[in-house]
C-alpha cells in the first residue's frame, strides 16, 4: 500500500466526516430550511437562488436533498462505499454552495469570523479535493475493496482467501471512524428521543404543540411563516439588515422593571444550543448582525466555528472601554460603539477625549465606530465637542404605555424625549441605529417598528427570543414594504 493511498484515505474520511455533519445536525433540529441561505445569495447567478428560496411548494423538497445529500455523501466518503460517485456529487453540491455565494470582489468585512477570501474558498478547495479523488484510482481503504477484490463466486471466495489481516482492517477502515463520529455527535448535542424529536417536528412544522400537564396548545410563528425578506443599508463597508438582533435578552440583561428575577430566568432560557438555535434562526430569516456586549464573544466565535456566518457589533460596554474595544475588535466583531449608558456617564464626566480615543482605535483597525446613547444630551454633547461617529446608536420609542409615567424611573423608560430626539436625529448625516424601540417588551412591534423608521431611525436594534423571530421579520419587511413617511433621509 503506498503512501498516497494513505494520504487519500485521510483526506477522503476526512471530507466525508464533514459532509455527514453537515446533514446531521439540519436533521437533528427539524425546521432548519434552506430558504434564507437561497434569498441571501450573491453573485452573478444570485436572482436564480433567489427565486428559488421564494418558492414555498418547492423548498420541502429542497430542504431534502440537502439534507440527504450531506448525509448520503458524507456516508459514502467515510465508509469508502460508491467512493467515486460520492466524490463526484459532493463536488456538484459544494459546486452549488460556491456559487451562491462566490467570494468574489465585494467589500472586506472586518469582522468576519469565518475568514476571508478572494476567489478562492474552503468550498472550491474541498470540491477541487473531491474531483481528485474521484480520478484517482480505487483505494483499499474502504469497502469498496471488498467488492473489488471479493468479486462473486468461488474466484472471489480465492481471492478473499488470499487478503492479508491487514488488507481486510484497511478495507473496514472508515466503520471505526464512523463509531467516533456517533460517539462524537451523541457527546456535543446529547440524546434526543424519538418522543423529543417528534414534539419538536409537530412544534415547528405545524405550529402547534401540546403540554400534556395542562392541557393547553399553544402557537407560534416558524420558518415556514417567514412572509418576505429584510432589505439591507450599509454602514461604511459593512451590509446590516434593517433589523438587527439585540443580544440582551440572549445574555441575560433583561429590563423587566421591578420583576428582578426575569434576568435570571432567560438566562437559564439561552444555553449554549438556544443561542445557536435562535442566531441560526435570525440568519435564515435574513438577518445578518447580532449587537451585544463582549462578554458574549466566546458564543459567538464558537457559533462561527459550528458553521455560523452572523456579524457581531460590539456595544465595548464596560469600565474599561479601550480594553473591551481593543478584545471585541481580537475576536471578530464587525463594528463596535461606546455603549449608551458608558458614553452618557463619560460625557456628564465631560471625558470627551476618551470617547474620541475610543473612536480611533476602532477606525485604526479597520472597522465602523459608532457612538450610543440613552440620554439625548449625550448625542448632543459629542456633536459640540466634534465627535463625529461612523454611527449612532439612540433610544427611540414612544412614551405612550403605563409604567412610563411612574414617578420614580425604575428600569421603566429610555427615551423620555422621542420628539425632541427625532428632530436632533434630523440634523446628523450618519446612519442612526435606533433601540430600546418595544421600550423592553412594553409596546408592540407592528406600530413600534413603523414609528422607528418613520422618524428617521435608518436601522432597528430589537431584542427578541427564538419565537419571536418569524414575526418580528415579517412585521418589519412588511412596514419597509409598504414604505414609510420619513422626515429625514436614509443615511446608509
Amino acid at each position: 500500500m503506498s503512501r498516497s493511498e494513505y494520504l487519500a484515505a485521510v483526506l477522503r474520511i476526512g471530507i466525508g466526516w464533514h459532509f455527514l455533519y453537515e446533514g446531521v445536525v439540519k436533521l437533528l433540529y427539524p425546521g432548519w430550511s434552506a430558504a434564507g441561505y437561497l434569498q441571501g445569495a450573491t453573485g452573478p447567478i444570485g436572482p436564480v437562488f433567489h427565486w428559488l428560496g421564494r418558492q414555498a411548494d418547492l423548498m420541502p423538497a429542497v430542504d431534502f436533498l440537502n439534507i440527504w445529500g450531506l448525509i448520503a455523501v458524507g456516508l459514502g466518503l467515510m465508509l469508502g462505499v460508491l467512493t467515486r460517485a460520492a466524490a463526484l456529487s459532493g463536488a456538484a453540491m459544494l459546486a452549488i454552495y460556491y456559487a451562491a455565494y462566490p467570494p468574489l470582489f465585494g467589500p472586506v468585512s472586518a469582522g468576519n469570523g469565518d475568514g476571508h477570501f478572494l476567489v478562492v474558498n474552503r468550498n472550491l478547495i474541498e470540491a477541487a479535493a473531491l474531483a481528485l479523488l474521484a480520478a484517482t484510482p480505487g483505494s483499499r481503504f474502504g469497502l469498496d475493496a471488498l467488492a473489488r477484490w471479493g468479486g462473486a463466486g468461488a474466484v472471489g471466495a480465492v481471492r478473499m482467501a488470499g487478503w492479508s489481516r491487514r488488507e481486510a482492517v484497511s478495507a473496514i477502515t472508515g466503520v471505526p471512524v464512523l463509531g467516533a463520529f456517533l460517539w462524537s455527535v451523541l457527546r456535543k448535542h446529547g440524546y434526543r428521543s424519538f418522543e423529543e424529536a417528534n414534539l419538536a417536528r409537530r412544534t415547528v412544522n405545524g405550529n402547534t404543540a401540546t403540554a400534556g400537564a395542562t392541557l393547553r396548545n399553544f402557537s407560534f410563528t416558524t420558518i415556514h411563516d417567514l412572509k418576505g425578506t429584510l432589505p439591507t443599508g450599509r454602514i461604511r463597508n459593512l451590509a446590516l439588515s434593517r433589523m438587527i438582533l439585540g443580544g440582551n435578552l440572549i445574555g441575560g440583561w433583561a429590563h423587566a422593571r421591578d420583576l428582578i428575577y426575569v434576568s435570571k430566568l432567560v438566562k437559564a432560557y439561552h444555553h449554549r444550543e438556544k443561542i445557536f438555535e435562535t442566531l441560526a434562526l435570525a440568519e435564515l430569516c435574513g438577518v445578518n448582525t447580532i449587537l451585544t456586549n463582549p462578554l458574549l464573544c466566546g458564543a459567538i466565535n464558537d457559533y462561527w466555528r459550528n458553521g455560523g456566518k452572523i456579524q457581531f457589533i460590539s456595544d465595548c460596554g464596560g469600565k474599561d472601554v479601550m480594553a473591551l474595544i481593543q478584545q471585541s475588535i481580537d475576536r471578530g466583531a464587525s463594528a463596535c460603539y461606546i455603549q449608551g449608558a458608558i458614553a452618557d456617564e463619560l460625557v456628564a464626566q465631560g471625558r470627551y477625549d476618551t470617547i474620541g480615543a475610543g473612536l480611533d482605535l476602532i477606525r485604526r483597525n479597520g472597522l465602523p465606530a459608532g457612538i450610543g446613547g440613552h440620554k439625548l444630551a449625550t448625542v448632543r454633547g459629542c456633536v459640540e465637542h466634534g465627535l463625529r461617529p461612523d454611527f449612532w446608536m439612540k433610544t427611540l420609542h414612544t412614551c405612550d404605555y403605563w409604567s412610563a409615567g411612574a414617578a420614580k424611573e425604575h428600569d421603566n423608560i429610555w427615551c423620555p424625549d422621542p420628539v425632541e430626539t427625532a428632530a436632533f436625529m434630523r440634523s446628523l448625516r450618519e446612519p442612526w441605529i435606533a433601540f430600546k424601540v418595544l421600550a423592553a417588551g412594553a409596546l408592540k412591534p407592528e406600530a413600534s417598528f413603523r414609528h422607528a423608521f418613520e422618524q428617521g431611525a435608518d436601522f432597528i436594534c430589537v431584542g427578541m427570543y427564538d419565537f419571536q423571530i418569524v414575526e418580528d421579520v415579517n412585521i418589519a419587511s412588511e412596514v419597509l414594504r409598504r414604505g414609510v413617511a420619513r422626515q429625514r433621509e436614509w443615511f446608509s
